[in-house]
């Protein structure tokens, strides 16, 4: 089963994001609180696998939830696999639409935190934006959905 493994957020853009114990997503902006959250943009959620920092964990500096600089990290789903538009349900309420796969400014797949340490989100994670809010928080379960229209979603 592919789940959440945390939710983090941070005020400042470029930085690592501070693991919480929940987080509200607001539909057409992103996870209150997050510095990436916006109206105007199609990234107000970054996800990255934990299978992804094992992977690259000689990179990495520590592996922890929002070291990457992602709001969730998850595991179970292999993210940079899904195609543009996939749609992923979280828990309870949130829908999530992936709108972008890696970071086009960074061709390596890696970028340098100004703190130090080396994130793999822009070529390991995926950005989505919100369709419908809600309340996430670790151990939530994540499940790939398709199609449209989306007769599951009932608004």
């Amino acid at each position: 089963m592919a789940k959440v493994v945390a939710v983090c957020r941070s005020k400042r853009r470029g930085v690592r994001k501070e693991p919480i114990s929940r987080g509200l997503f607001v539909e057409n902006y992103g996870l209150v609180g997050d510095a990436h959250a916006s109206s105007e943009t199609q990234r107000q959620v970054s996800l990255l696998a934990r299978e992804s920092t094992d992977k690259k964990r000689n990179l990495v500096s520590g592996a922890s939830p929002g070291d990457n600089a992602e709001n969730l990290t998850t595991e179970g789903i292999d993210w940079p696999s899904l195609p543009l538009g996939t749609k992923v349900s979280i828990g309870q309420e949130v829908i999530l639409e992936i709108t972008e796969i890696g970071k086009k400014e960074h061709p390596s797949g890696y970028a340098i935190l100004p703190e130090g340490g080396i994130s793999i989100l822009p070529g390991e994670g995926v950005f989505a934006k919100v369709i419908r809010g809600g309340e996430v928080k670790p151990g939530d379960k994540i499940e790939i959905r398709s199609g449209n229209p989306l007769p599951w979603i009932d608004k």
